[in-house]
């Protein structure tokens, strides 16, 4: 049944979508795998999977996804769990709210930028997020008996 995803696993890391080079489109886009812009685009795109920005690619969008690449022009706010690439081509006109953000030398980023408020503290168990007053306060007390109080 076309449109039917019951029962369908959709692999977030393959490209499922590609809006070509000579294609312009307008409006929200909506996409569980991954999705690669090399033509224009006016719209939201959210993504559960990775979206790629081509070289030749120009966006008037609000982005969203798991990682984003940018190396073409895209004016709008991007959102992302996981990592922003501004590439050497790339330019981003919009504010970001990321938890990793690499600009290559020649990439262009105007804007403002957000990311976590944390530092990492390994446990037992894994890695936790801890707030970084909190982390400080409590390495100035451990430093403190460590000294015997004094």
């Amino acid at each position: 049944m076309i449109g039917s995803s019951k029962g369908k696993r959709v692999d977030t890391k393959s490209t499922d979508t590609l809006i070509g080079g000579s294609t312009i489109c307008e409006g929200k886009f909506m996409s569980e795998a991954s999705i690669r812009i090399e033509g224009q685009l006016s719209g939201d795109v959210e993504c559960a999977g990775d979206i790629t920005i081509g070289e030749n690619a120009v966006l008037q969008s609000n982005l969203s996804g798991r990682d984003i690449l940018i190396a073409g022009r895209v004016k709008g706010n991007v959102h992302t769990k996981g990592k922003l690439i501004v590439t050497s081509t790339g330019v981003l006109i919009g504010n970001i709210d990321v938890r990793s953000f690499v600009v290559e030398e020649g990439g262009i980023f105007q804007g403002s930028s957000a990311m976590p408020v944390g530092v990492a503290e390994k446990t037992s168990g894994g890695a936790k997020v801890i707030d970084a007053k909190a982390h400080k306060q409590h390495k100035n007390e451990q430093q403190a008996v460590a000294s015997g109080g004094n």
